[in-house]
């Protein structure tokens, strides 16, 4: 077993009600929603038309390039909006929850090939709980990882412990660490914090490893994992998923259904009551927090004080919701002062403990955030960019105050590194 710098990183403390334990009844909001990843818009083809009912796990979309990967219903619903931007690209479909439908069982006869565990991950809308990297979003439907990460602990603020998602299932989160392996001939990281192995050993060849992170963030970002273990390249890609979601994949493998359960956490200072319980992917956050925020205008969203974006819905790949007080706009100063006192530059970087912490003192942190501001695409690459998403250098923006706009630069330089590699 390994073990990675578990006494670098900080605890970014975020004021939040106490949430108690999951009471097991499962929250389905009555309105549901799916969007693509923020910064993307995949052009799909429409299965079913507005106002058609379908099934839980009904493909309702498809990828143009690959209509092989389906978009499905997370619930039994009806489809009440369907929104989608110039030439076909999703944008959002909305579904209304119809009780009593029925879910979608697929045949898992085939999955026993490679070949056939791929198009049933692919058919049953598994695929796009898949990351990769570089560049993030779900892989190709043919694409082979280097390695894969599965993601069984998360040290973001108010992150719910992804043991407790696992708990009664560990022979289907086996099923599905087993199946996983079949995807790649490299290894297989099962990311935790220390205790008791997630899986037996003895079940799984050497390529299945455990590995022991630290308690404090970054030390549970899949980003640094990668970076430290297995490093992605433009021509070596490597894939991540959350523990879960590997239960799930059990699940499937076993019974013909996916789940599409979430454990999620429901935190923040605009809260009055916070909650550990289980919903449905695409859920509604409004939903989600009726009777327990706090009256006055707030702020939904989805994912980590850190790393959420406002939503309307729960994103596929989230297990969290941050309710936040709604600042009101502040007065725009006069123009000869903004023009005196903000640069056309970026901020200098002054190299300090906290910034280095904030990385996790797993690369030169100054001379990483250098390189994003002032566009140095080479130097990056060599120090590690291609590992880590926006959601890496979240924490590393926050020490810096929200002004260096980390997040965004990343995106650009991998955008652009992006566009170069494919020409």
């Amino acid at each position: 077993m390994f073990d990675i710098g578990s006494r670098s990183g900080l605890r970014p403390d975020f004021a939040s009600p106490p949430s108690g334990p999951c009471e097991g009844a499962e929250v389905v909001t009555e309105e549901s929603g799916l969007r693509a990843a923020p910064g993307q818009a995949p052009r799909v083809t429409m299965e079913v038309e507005q106002g058609a009912t379908v099934a839980q796990g009904a493909p309702v979309a498809r990828l143009r390039s690959a209509p092989e990967v389906c978009f499905v219903a997370p619930m039994p619903a009806r489809l009440a909006r369907i929104e989608l931007l110039q030439g076909h690209r999703l944008s959002e479909i909305v579904l209304f929850r119809e009780p009593g439908g029925d879910a979608v069982r697929h045949d898992t006869s085939k999955a026993k090939t490679e070949a056939g565990l791929r198009r049933l991950m692919q058919n049953a809308g598994f695929w796009p709980w898949l990351g990769r990297r570089p560049f993030g979003g779900m892989p190709a439907p043919d694409e082979r990882p280097a390695a894969i990460f599965v993601m069984a602990t998360d040290t973001r603020p108010l992150a719910p412990d992804p043991r407790q998602a696992l708990t009664g299932r560990e022979p289907s989160f086996e099923r599905g660490l087993h199946a996983l392996a079949r995807l790649t001939t490299g290894p297989v990281f099962v990311c935790q914090q220390p205790g008791p192995s997630l899986f037996d050993a003895g079940a799984h060849d050497r390529r299945v490893r455990a590995v022991e992170c630290g308690p404090r963030h970054p030390q549970g970002a899949t980003g640094m994992r990668v970076h430290a273990l297995y490093p992605a390249t433009l021509d070596r890609p490597v894939w991540d998923i959350h523990a879960e979601d590997v239960a799930h994949l059990g699940d499937l493998l076993a019974t013909g259904v996916l789940p599409m359960t979430r454990l999620v956490r429901i935190g923040g200072e605009a809260l009055r009551e916070g909650r550990l319980l289980r919903t449905r992917v695409g859920a509604d956050l409004r939903g989600l927090t009726y009777r327990i925020a706090q009256p006055g205008a707030h702020l939904l969203l989805s994912g980590s004080p850190l790393d959420g974006h406002a939503s309307h819905w729960l994103a596929p790949r989230h297990r969290q919701v941050t309710v936040l007080p709604r600042q009101a706009a502040a007065a725009r100063p006069h123009w000869l002062l903004a023009a005196l006192t903000r640069s056309g530059t970026p901020k200098p970087v002054i190299p300090n403990a906290a910034l280095d912490q904030a990385f996790g003192n797993a690369l030169p942190a100054a001379a990483f955030v250098r390189a994003l501001g002032s566009g140095d695409d080479e130097t990056a690459m060599k120090m590690g960019l291609l590992s880590l998403l926006e959601e890496d250098v979240a924490l590393a923006d926050y020490v810096l105050g929200g002004d260096a706009h980390l997040p965004d630069l990343m995106r650009e330089m991998l955008d652009r590194i992006r566009t170069e590699f494919a020409a």
